[in-house]
């Protein structure tokens, strides 16, 4: 369980009174503090997993980071969300409806997902002006719920990686307090590439819709204009995270 390895690594009294909060989320009613529960444990695990040690961050007004991490003498900051709409996989058990094509929000490979996780990490970056250290955002979109009507196999929201990629890396160097942007993206259908072009900064794990227990998609995407760039061996353990 999740919960009970991040305990035993965790044994700081700050970290086991989040740790305590997080499960008392994911056993409450509100599905939005599940998932933003839920993303922050299984961020933690994996964090742990590539060889970080971390400490969870108390709550407070002044909106802080979740997570400060140590990877040998370097240190980073860690900052998870969870976005939530029409979204949730506690609730679908990994499936979902398949959304009609003339839905607006499909349009032009998913510009409506596109902007809405830029807006996202625009938000962020606004509350983690203050480290003096790398800060990696970490964004989780779950699978969708449509609650009417009955559920189908999901073939996922179709998406433009690339589009995707390129948009969150031209607006980066305005926030160089973001030295990277971690997606992880449960219920999305990658549209062929157009082009063989590689931006150099990002990379791309992509998995088949059978795997239901990962995200289809995760990216990482390192801010080329990053006031605190990640260190060669925390570049190296985040890319295994993937």
């Amino acid at each position: 369980m999740q919960w009970t390895a991040l305990h035993r690594l965790c044994p700081d009294r700050g970290s086991r009174t989040r740790l305590a909060r997080l499960i008392d989320r994911l056993a409450g009613n509100d599905s939005g503090a599940q998932e933003s529960a839920l993303a922050e444990l299984e961020l933690a695990t994996l964090l742990a997993r590539a060889g970080f040690s971390l400490r969870f961050l108390p709550e407070s007004q002044s909106r802080t980071a979740d997570l400060e991490c140590c990877l040998g003498p370097d240190r980073l900051f860690v900052e998870v969300t969870a976005m939530i709409g029409s979204t949730s996989r506690l609730s679908l058990n990994r499936t979902t409806r398949v959304r009609p094509r003339d839905d607006p929000e499909d349009w032009e490979g998913g510009r409506a997902l596109i902007n809405r996780l830029v807006a996202r990490v625009s938000q962020k970056a606004r509350q983690l002006v203050d480290y003096c250290a790398p800060v990696l955002l970490a964004i989780t979109v779950p699978h969708r719920n449509d609650q009417h009507g009955d559920l189908r196999d999901s073939v996922g929201e179709e998406l433009d990686l690339k589009q995707l990629a390129s948009a969150i890396t031209v607006m980066l160097p305005g926030v160089p307090q973001i030295s990277a942007v971690h997606l992880s993206l449960w219920d999305v259908r990658p549209l062929p590439a157009r082009s063989g072009v590689r931006l150099a900064n990002v990379q791309v794990v992509q998995r088949p819709p059978q795997q239901t227990a990962y995200p289809r998609v995760r990216l990482l995407i390192l801010n080329p204009a990053a006031g605190y760039p990640l260190s060669t061996p925390e570049l190296k353990s985040l890319r295994g995270l993937l």
